[in-house]
């Protein structure tokens, strides 16, 4: 699943680890998450929603070929 999280984040002019800190997790999951590595919960995906004050689905792109 491809993400918005880094450019949300650098318009924010927010760091990888003060991101993480807003949102419970460590830093190398910000940069899994950026980096595609790493689909979140709903629960951290609803949290860095609220941090940005954005819907879940302006932050998350689903392909649908992911579900094969």
């Amino acid at each position: 699943m491809r993400n918005h999280i880094r450019l949300f984040r650098e318009h924010e002019k927010m760091t990888q680890q003060e991101l993480a800190d807003r949102v419970g997790v460590s830093r190398q999951t910000i940069i899994s998450l950026e980096s595609g590595k790493y689909n979140p919960s709903i629960l951290l995906a609803h949290k860095l929603a609220s941090t940005f004050k954005k819907y879940i689905e302006e932050i998350f792109i689903f392909e649908e070929d992911e579900d094969e």
